[in-house]
């Protein structure tokens, strides 16, 4: 057994199987990424704020047709549909690098409060969808006055 140990030094007491798993799983993620030519981050790349009256949802969209895009509201729940084609290359051109994702994608956000969906606006410009989401008359926070 010693003249195994000695042969295989990347064995030792203090082996995590658990470890070992989730560092394969990370070289799969990045092996299968650099491959198929995605990020391996969530697409669209989303940022959301909020106060007590709405919340605004920008994402970044290029090369998006806004015709093609779908915005749901149902409850708390904000949903992104649509489809990036993809980008044609020109006769004997392939890629040297692929980084913007194409293809048809899906993402749902959900939200802290109740959304007032008849009032939701939404603008494309420049590439950048913008959702402005009012807050639910109902579900808006009130003062409360104190009698004495």
């Amino acid at each position: 057994m010693i003249g195994l140990r000695q042969n295989l030094p990347h064995i030792s007491s203090h082996w995590n199987p658990v470890s070992e798993l989730a560092n394969l799983q990370r070289a799969i993620n990045r092996a299968f990424d650099s491959h198929v030519g995605r990020p391996s981050a969530e697409y669209p790349a989303l940022n959301i704020s909020a106060n007590d009256h709405e919340a605004v949802v920008t994402a970044e969209l290029p090369g998006v047709d806004p015709a093609g895009l779908e915005i749901t509201v149902r409850g708390t729940t904000l949903t992104l549909k649509g489809e990036r084609k993809e980008t044609s290359v020109r006769e004997g051109e392939k890629y040297h690098r692929r980084e913007r994702p194409a293809g048809a994608f899906s993402r749902s956000i959900e939200l802290p409060y109740k959304l007032d969906s008849e009032n939701v606006q939404a603008s494309l410009k420049h590439g950048l969808l913008r959702v402005v989401l009012p807050r639910a008359e109902g579900d808006k926070p009130r003062k409360v006055a104190i009698s004495s």
